[in-house]
Order: structure tokens, then C-alpha cells, then sequence
């Protein structure tokens, strides 16, 4: 696989998911940075815009394995990542693996749990990896976590802890559809004559692990990386902020910014693939200040003052 495959896949994985998800393919291209970034994704939105399906279209249409996790709050870590079982007939303790144990996982409604079960998915995340009563267990790659959250219902919810936050490589959100897209959907409804829709895969498990590799080969100039760090280090100088971006957000940056160039059939990142990623890349990685916070200021419109005060390199 090379750049070239990158955009010719990429753009087929995307008609193929477009053909269930009406209107929002700059979403759904946010979705394929995550996947080629090797990163997980958080989408935070109202109830009824399709976060649940385009999860479940893009593991289709990656051919890859799916599982989905509804938290709760009685959900429990080994419900996440399984746990061990007596058999009787051999008198044996049996491994029975949770979901965790597939390639995507759909963490549905992640901030409905309460912390001790939200951080079982930390080493996963992280490490790729889950252990079980001392004994560590690689998870299958490409593993890929597509979280979900609801911003209007507070009660019975539990705050993500930053340290979880910060390990999702893009935080997005889906937005309402328009009257003609809409209407789209009910149309694709009623041709269809029931509920779901299938996507034949386009990919492999080997092909979308060549494809991440290939992320490897897009170029990044000296100047563009520095462009990188000055951003990042800028949201820790803010005046509004409390705690800006770590090292970490530099690399999702990187990762993220080569994905969007091989979407586009190149191998080298721009200062707009830079500018373009940030904001899914790096808003959530910010904690304000309680004042600013107070008087409705969001990370969203710092980042803005970020990228608007941060000098663009000139790229030869």
C-alpha cells in the first residue's frame, strides 16, 4: 500500500458508508483520520444523528470485527474486558473474553459509567491490551475505540477523567441534518422497506493495518512539525487557559495531518492540513479557566484565538 491506495481506499470506504449516512461525509472523513491515525474517536452529540450507525457502517465497510458496549451505571470492568468462569464438567476456571476482545469497539453513552469502569478501557486504549487476573492479553489490531456521549443530559452521568479524554486522538460531534438531507433519509428509508442497511466491505484487517503504514511514508517538513509545536505550546500560554495540550496532542497532530494529506492523494502535510485537524485534535485536550468557563467561553473559540495568533510557516 502507498499514498496513492490511501486515497483511492479511503475514497471508496467513504461512498460505501455515504450510502447509509446522508450528507456529512466531512464527519465521515473525520472518522477515516482516526482510523489511519491508528487513534480512537469520541463523538459528543444529541440522541438520533446516527453516532451508533456510522460506528457500525465503518466496521463494516473496513471489514472488521464489531462490538457494542451500552454503559451503564452498574456496568462493571469485567463486563468490559471478561473475566474468568468456573466450568463444572472439567473443574476448570475458563476464560470468557468481553467485547473488548474485537477490533471496534462502540463505547455507546462512555460518561453513563462511573470511573472505575471508564478506566478498564484505558489500557486497552493505550496499550492495546487487557489483563485478567494478572495475566495481559494482546488485543487483535486494527483496534479502534468509537466512544459516544450525550451533552445535554447531566444527571446520572460521571465526568470523563482527563487522562481518558486526552488518549482519544479526535473529539467530534455530528450536527442536525439539513431539510433536503433529511428528507433524503426518509426517502432511502422507505425504498429500502426496512430499518437496516448492509455495507459490503472494501477492506481487510491486513489491508486497513498496510494503509495505517502507509500514513508513515507522507512527508512532514521541518517547519510544518515546528508550526505543530508552536500551536500546542500556545494553548498552554493562553490567558484563559488552565492546563493546555500535552506532548500528546503534538502527536495526534502529526498523525492526524498525514491522514487528511493521503485522503487528498499527497504525500506531504500542508500548514492547512495542520489548521484544518486542530480543532477535532486539540479542543478537548484544554481545560479552561473557572472564569472564563463561567462567562461562556469554550475551548473551541480559544483555539480559534490560538490559530489566529500562531505565525503559518512558508513551505517551500
Amino acid at each position: 500500500m502507498n499514498v496513492a491506495s490511501v486515497r483511492e481506499v479511503g475514497s471508496d470506504l467513504l461512498d460505501a458508508v455515504e450510502t447509509v449516512i446522508v450528507g456529512k461525509r466531512a464527519v465521515l472523513e473525520r472518522v477515516l483520520w482516526a482510523v489511519l491515525g491508528d487513534g480512537h474517536l469520541l463523538i459528543e452529540d444529541v440522541p438520533g444523528l446516527a453516532k451508533t450507525l456510522i460506528a457500525k457502517s465503518f466496521a463494516a465497510g473496513l471489514g472488521l470485527s464489531f462490538r457494542r458496549i451500552q454503559f451503564t451505571p452498574d456496568l462493571l470492568p469485567a463486563d468490559i474486558t471478561g473475566t474468568y468462569v468456573f466450568e463444572r464438567k472439567t473443574g476448570d476456571f475458563i476464560l470468557r473474553r468481553g467485547p473488548v476482545f474485537t477490533n471496534v469497539l462502540l463505547a455507546d453513552e462512555i460518561n453513563r459509567a462511573p470511573p472505575k469502569t471508564q478506566s478498564a478501557l484505558l489500557e486497552a486504549m493505550q496499550e492495546r491490551q487487557a489483563t485478567l487476573e494478572g495475566e495481559t492479553f494482546p488485543l487483535d489490531r486494527p483496534f479502534f475505540v468509537i466512544a459516544t456521549q450525550n451533552p445535554i443530559e447531566h444527571e446520572g452521568t460521571y465526568p470523563l477523567p482527563e487522562a481518558q479524554v486526552d488518549r482519544f486522538l479526535l473529539k467530534i460531534d455530528v450536527g442536525y441534518p439539513t431539510r433536503e438531507q433529511e428528507i433524503e433519509v426518509l426517502e432511502r428509508r422507505r425504498k429500502r422497506r426496512a430499518d437496516d442497511a448492509t455495507i459490503e466491505a472494501v477492506t481487510t484487517p491486513d489491508e486497513v493495518r498496510s494503509l495505517q503504514a502507509a500514513i508513515e511514508d507522507v512527508h512532514v517538513d521541518t517547519a510544518v512539525e515546528g508550526y505543530m509545536v508552536d500551536i500546542v505550546a500556545a494553548t498552554r500560554a493562553h490567558s484563559q487557559v488552565d492546563v493546555g495540550a500535552s506532548p500528546r496532542g503534538s502527536l495526534a497532530l502529526l498523525k492526524v495531518s498525514r491522514a487528511r494529506a493521503a485522503i487528498a492523494g499527497r504525500d506531504f502535510v500542508t500548514p492547512d492540513d495542520v489548521k484544518a485537524v486542530a480543532m477535532p485534535a486539540l479542543a478537548h485536550r484544554i481545560i479552561l479557566k473557572p472564569d472564563p468557563w463561567i462567562r461562556g467561553v469554550r475551548t473551541a473559540s480559544v483555539l480559534a484565538d490560538v490559530l489566529a495568533a500562531v505565525p503559518v510557516p512558508k513551505v517551500p
